[in-house]
């Protein structure tokens, strides 16, 4: 089992910029494919970025592609979401999960069993 907690989350204007850190309580390097999901108000939470397992291979949302990028440092047991150029659409919950899936960038909710709390992101236009 491993226990995630995010930060990083705030308010920030059209154009700013953001990182999310999301710091996993064991060794995940090998183990577990790391991925960004998103809640924005009235909506269904959705996939955002993942980074696999092992040779760093990521996968994005076509609206944030260009904007986000997904890393993972393992040495501290921690995974990043840097995000530029951030828009009011951005505003969302984050969440940060783990993936024991065997694919190599899993992009489904199912596949992920385990969840940090989230962290907040606003964009103000």
């Amino acid at each position: 089992q491993v226990h995630l907690v995010e930060s990083g989350g705030g308010l920030v204007q059209a154009g700013g910029s953001l990182r999310l850190s999301c710091a996993a309580s064991r060794r995940t390097a090998s183990s577990y494919a790391m991925g960004w999901f998103r809640r924005a108000p009235g909506k269904e939470r959705e996939f955002v970025a993942v980074i696999n397992k092992s040779d760093g291979r990521t996968g994005y949302v076509e609206s944030v592609k260009g904007r986000f990028t997904i890393s993972r440092d393992d040495a501290k047991n921690t995974v990043y979401l840097q995000m530029n150029s951030l828009k009011p659409e951005d505003t969302a919950v984050y969440y940060c999960a783990a993936s024991e899936s065997l694919l190599n960038t899993p992009r489904w909710e199912y596949q992920y069993a385990y969840w940090g709390q989230g962290t907040q992101v606003t964009v103000s236009s």
